[in-house]
């Protein structure tokens, strides 16, 4: 398989702090990467870099056999739900058209297939009908499917997605993990990160990180209980039916369980 996404030797600082050191990456074209750790792991901080947002102090990143910043709308990234993201004065229209000005150069009046590209990606989120709704009246559940939505209306090569489905209701949830699946078959390269092991099992390649790339592979690879003991250190511990992992300095304090992921929140 191909290499979408290359890393070699990445190291990622702020001020004197190493959030990421040496981290060597090939992700595979065409499939879904999940980053899984500990907070404080560095998964955000990947994301960064491999957007182009975040200039590694050692090492190189190439996306799509270049650097980020030069690929323009052939990759999007959908970050975390922030307060201020939540607060903007803007309307779920005016949130997913953004994605259309990567196409544009200069300030070109929106074109037909800009405007079809936007309405496509509301109806697949199923945001349609808050088009004329302001982003501070939504749910977090609509309001993270309208970021998705953005990202989706780019219809870049490579879409990079921050915890895209933590802490959201059921239907969201679904609706953003049937797009990943609905992307990838579409030849797209999707890289998220996220707390929870049942994603991850359903990804096609995993990486732990731990400040540093603890293991990568298939999930079988990773997503066993040596190498995620390695990964998550104290919150891992043995029980009867399969490993328990306690991420307690996660979002929302779950509990997931390897091997029958069931999930207690």
């Amino acid at each position: 398989m191909s290499t979408a996404i290359h890393m070699s030797g990445v190291r990622v600082t702020y001020g004197n702090a190493i959030a990421l050191d040496d981290v060597h990456l090939d992700l595979p074209m065409g499939a879904v990467t999940a980053l899984i750790g500990p907070n404080g792991s560095g998964k955000s901080t990947l994301l960064g870099a491999v957007s182009g947002l975040l200039q590694p102090a050692a090492g190189t990143v190439t996306v799509l056999g270049g650097p980020p910043r030069r690929l323009g709308p052939r990759l999007a990234y959908v970050p975390q739900q922030t307060e201020s993201n939540r607060l903007l004065p803007v309307t779920v229209r005016e949130v997913v058209t953004m994605a259309r000005y990567a196409h544009r150069r200069g300030l070109r009046w929106l074109t037909r297939q800009d405007r079809e590209a936007v309405d496509r990606a509301m109806t697949r989120m199923e945001v349609d009908h808050l088009a004329d709704r302001h982003l501070s009246t939504l749910s977090g559940g609509q309001r993270q499917r309208v970021l998705v939505a953005q990202g989706l209306a780019q219809d870049a090569e490579v879409l990079l997605l921050d915890e895209p489905v933590t802490g959201l209701d059921l239907p969201s949830q679904q609706l953003i993990l049937q797009a990943i699946n609905v992307e990838k078959s579409a030849g797209r390269t999707i890289l998220l990160t996220t707390h929870d092991l049942a994603d991850a099992q359903r990804a096609d390649h995993v990486v732990l990180l731990a400040g540093h790339v603890v293991a990568a592979g298939t999930p079988a690879e990773v997503l066993v209980p040596d190498v995620l003991r390695e990964g998550y250190g104290g919150r891992l511990v043995d029980l009867d039916g399969g490993t328990l992992l306690e991420d307690v300095h996660g979002h929302h304090g779950h509990v997931h369980r390897y091997g029958d992921h069931d999930h207690q929140h």
